[in-house]
């Protein structure tokens, strides 16, 4: 009989009911919906299995509550998944999953990410490669803990498996028309069905555009636009799937997408001292006012940006899925090949303010790419007391990055007034009036004569104005660096997964991956307009022989202090880095492996116990970082290993339509490649441990009364930092900025987070009508990888809903539907603002666990990504 493949929906195995409601709207029922815990099918082991036969923690995610909840992309399905958190900063091409607290920040494209997204069988190398519309969707499974010996050595905290819809042998057209507010509209349709007796196909189109959720201060100009983080964008996938005989299948999939939105602004969340400046220099508002002593300031979505923020994503690709049945082996062999090429380019405010100081241009010298060529061949087979799996996966990678910088008009004014607390008198500031009177933070302005630090409560004006120096440092408007990256990646990996039945009801799961990996990295940094030569003055300046030549007024004969150094010679104003050449190059082999021990006394319960090891590769940072103000001379950072342990019980009650699952996890990594913002660049630093201990636990329930289907999820984790010194760091010198997680909780890593989600649906009156509510709360965290209090979010809920009416036989279905329907408000990711201040001064205070750098003088400008607010809108669906 022809092997035809058919959609298998799924429901999510995630959430015991718990405290929060959220959305999974109610979408027309599928004939093949799931009715009871044994259709609930998962490919975690490469091979479709019942869930509850598989001794790992996997919540999926099916057909109907993803169109329920709304989902297009992976931000969108957190939601419906405990543990699970996706965030976005500079761009929407930085986006970063973590799962149970674990994850790499996502703004420096040279780290890949600590959660893998496979699609379709195809691995994709960046978490930001897989944030678009997915399409129509089978079902997504969320896999908790490392994944190596099946997924890859870069999924050391879990993997997010997508599967799309296959082309279908049976006709039929899709199509919905969908409106909100915020000017959002959009739509998609799809058909599929036979060309051939042996070939089948789908295509799949769908255009989406939105308004912008911040408002936007233009302050300086030249943005023209008063909108932020809109959306625009259209996205196709064609399949093929061709079915030669009984025992193969070969399914061909054809994609490309391409956005073109404004994004990102920040907004300030808290506003420090500097505030008086940015309002002298900018012509709007320049700034936020801040809040009597220096405080949170309310929330609010508008944003000050003087330049544009411009995005423009491309991603397309090819894959190819060959599986070939052995009937006298009872063996499969499977073959996926891919290509894939991912381009992003963008124009940023990079002071995210309406003075005109840094910025980055939108002409092709700000973006990144990745191309990728994989390879994977599978051979599999079972018998009765033995399910065996071998393979192998090679990938070539190519990916380049394009950095520049540009000066705006003020940003001369700016550092003189950091400097001297004066305007240059060939600039007078735009508005030099409107500089209000105010006194200094400790330790942040240097005073001309005598030339040094002002102590702290300094008067810097009188008259309410301050007056204008006669010279300053001098950095010319334009372009003030550009550089180049290349990077290289080869992978070669052998793999193994078995299990042995050792007898009815007691089975043994043995994993082995060896992976070979070559990288080699190709870069040029090159400053232009002679820029750093006021850095370079300060630089000579330190030699008691070239005193005469500093570059700042009245201090010749004089040693250029270290704030002043400091600010003359940030890295796209240091010399140092002038036309210098990055050659590096590394190999690496790692072995990761996994066993498993599983026992079912009876068909209800499954106990089982689990070890993996996990494996992510080393790599280097695409930015420009130094130490003081000498370049690193390495741009390497080593590898990441993980060591999980978990012990679960899986339930299938009630006739089997409950199923209640609850696991103990355990995970300690090493070397944990943290990617942080300091101020000026962004780094990596290998922090020597991070522990996150808790549990999982995931319940659904198809209730008695007909249509009405509970499930719900709970994580309770514990994050934490190991305790460490400066010299335990791969640079000690970065300690300072990461002085507060030795023993601290892990950002991003909620104690609580607990999903639940309810969905009903019957006939009346001769149509199918239903309602859907599901939700997310989550405990406290700190947003930012430092760990500073000021970026800390408070817990908090969010809650969607959707109801439906439509034709018994879903020919039209009609749909009312809200995204954070009670328009929570909250922050992404908190950020210290650049060239605003400080967050730790130079005073110290001896701990146990090392050295603390006090706070309480903290000057810095805090400024934050939002998350989403309130969207609502209906969607008109048609089916044939």
């Amino acid at each position: 009989m022809r092997r035809i493949h058919t959609l298998r929906s799924t429901v999510s195995a995630g959430v015991i009911a718990a405290v929060a409601f959220g959305f999974a709207g109610a979408a027309a029922a599928q004939s093949d919906a799931p009715t009871t815990v044994d259709d609930i099918i998962v490919t975690a082991q490469k091979r479709e299995q019942s869930l509850q036969e598989v001794p790992i923690v996997v919540t999926t995610l099916s057909q109907e509550l993803l169109q329920n909840a709304g989902v297009r992309d992976i931000k969108d399905m957190q939601i419906l998944t405990p543990g699970l958190t996706v965030t976005s900063t500079q761009s929407d091409g930085s986006t970063t999953i973590r799962i149970r607290g674990a994850g790499t920040v996502g703004d420096n494209p040279g780290l890949e990410s600590s959660v893998g997204v496979v699609i379709d069988g195809v691995y994709r190398s960046r978490n930001s490669v897989g944030f678009g519309d997915l399409g129509e969707l089978e079902r997504i499974e969320v896999l908790k803990g490392p994944q190596g010996t099946l997924f890859g050595k870069n999924t050391s905290a879990g993997v997010v498996n997508i599967l799309t819809a296959r082309p279908s042998f049976t006709p039929g057209f899709e199509a919905e028309l969908t409106g909100g507010n915020y000017g959002a509209i959009g739509g998609s349709a799809s058909v599929t069905g036979p060309i051939t007796d042996q070939l089948a196909g789908r295509l799949f189109i769908a255009m989406r555009e939105r308004d912008g959720f911040y408002d936007v201060d233009l302050g300086d100009g030249p943005r023209t636009n008063t909108e932020d983080q809109d959306q625009s964008y259209w996205t196709g996938r064609g399949q093929l799937l061709l079915l030669p005989d009984d025992n193969s299948s070969i399914r061909l999939i054809a994609d490309y997408s391409k956005r073109e939105e404004f994004c990102c602004v920040g907004v300030q969340t808290r506003v420090g001292p500097t505030q008086p400046f940015i309002d002298a220099l900018a012509t709007g508002d320049g700034q936020r006012p801040p809040v009597s002593g220096f405080g949170t300031v309310p929330f609010s979505r508008t944003a000050y940006s003087n330049r544009s923020t411009p995005q423009e994503i491309e991603d397309g690709g090819v894959s190819l899925e060959a599986n070939f049945d052995i009937p006298s082996m009872n063996a499969t062999v499977t073959s996926i090949s891919s290509w894939r090429d991912w381009s992003f380019q963008q124009g940023m405010d990079l002071d995210f303010t309406g003075a005109d100081i840094l910025y980055r241009e939108n002409d092709g010298s700000n973006g990144y790419g990745v191309e990728a060529l994989t390879q994977e061949l599978r051979f599999a087979g079972t018998t009765d007391r033995f399910d065996w799996l071998v393979g192998g996966f090679a990938s070539h990678e190519r990916l380049y990055r394009n950095d520049s910088y540009s000066y705006g008009a003020d940003y001369n004014a700016f550092a003189s007034l950091l400097l001297t607390a004066s305007i240059p008198a060939a600039l007078g500031g735009p508005n030099p009036g409107r500089l209000q009177c105010f006194t200094n933070p400790q330790g942040f302005l240097i005073n001309t004569v005598p030339f040094g630090p002002l102590p702290a409560g300094t008067p810097l004006c009188a008259a309410g104005v301050i007056p204008p120096s006669s010279a300053a440092p001098v950095f010319t408007p334009g372009k003030a660096y550009e550089d180049t990256y290349t990077q290289r990646s080869d992978t070669v990996a052998l793999f193994t997964n078995n299990t042995v039945h050792l007898t009815d009801q007691f089975d043994i799961n043995l994993g082995l991956r060896y992976t070979f990996e070559r990288k080699n990295l190709v870069g040029r940094q090159n400053n232009l307009n002679n820029n750093g030569a006021a850095c370079g003055g300060a630089l000579a300046n330190q030699n008691p022989a070239n005193r005469g030549v500093s570059p700042i007024p009245g201090t010749l004969n004089i040693a250029t202090p270290t704030a002043a150094l400091g600010l003359l010679c940030l890295p796209w104003s240091n010399p140092l880095y002038d036309n210098r050449f990055i050659g590096e190059d590394f190999d690496d082999t790692d072995l990761s492996g996994t066993i498993k021990a599983s026992y079912r006394p009876n068909d209800m319960f499954m106990f089982y116990g689990s070890y993996a090891r996990g494996y992510k590769g080393a790599g280097y940072n695409m930015d420009r970082v130094q130490t003081g103000v000498v370049p690193d001379a390495s741009l390497f950072f080593p590898a990441e290993t993980v060591d999980s342990y978990e012990l679960g019980v899986k339930s299938t009650l009630l006739d089997r339509t409950l199923l209640l699952n609850v696991t103990y996890f355990d995970q300690t990594f090493e070397d944990f490649q943290l990617n942080t913002f300091l101020g000026t660049a962004f780094v990596v630093e290998s922090i020597p441990e991070l522990t996150t201990r808790g549990v999982d636990a995931d319940m659904v329930w198809f209730t008695p009364v007909e249509g009405l289907v509970l499930q719900g999820g709970v994580t309770y984790t514990d994050a934490k930092y190991g305790d460490f010194t400066a010299s335990d760091l791969t640079n000690p010198a970065r300690f300072p900025q990461l002085s507060l997680l030795p023993g601290g909780r892990a950002s991003f890593a909620p104690e609580w987070s607990v999903t639940s989600s309810i969905s009903y649906e019957r006939s009346i009156a001769g149509l199918r009508a239903g309602f859907s509510l599901s939700g997310k709360y989550q405990t406290e965290y700190n947003t930012g990888s430092d760990l500073l209090p000021y970026k800390n979010q408070d817990a908090y809920t969010v809650v969607n809903g959707r109801i439906s009416i439509g034709s018994e036989n879903e020919a039209w279905t009609l749909e009312i539907w809200a995204q954070n329907l009670l328009d929570e408000e909250y922050t992404q990711v908190g950020f210290a603002a650049p060239l605003q201040g400080t967050a730790f001064t130079n005073t110290v205070t001896p701990q146990a666990n090392g050295t603390f750098y006090n706070q309480a003088t903290d000057t810095a400008t805090y400024d934050a990504f939002l998350g989403a607010p309130r969207t609502y809108g209906a969607t008109l669906r048609l089916r044939y």
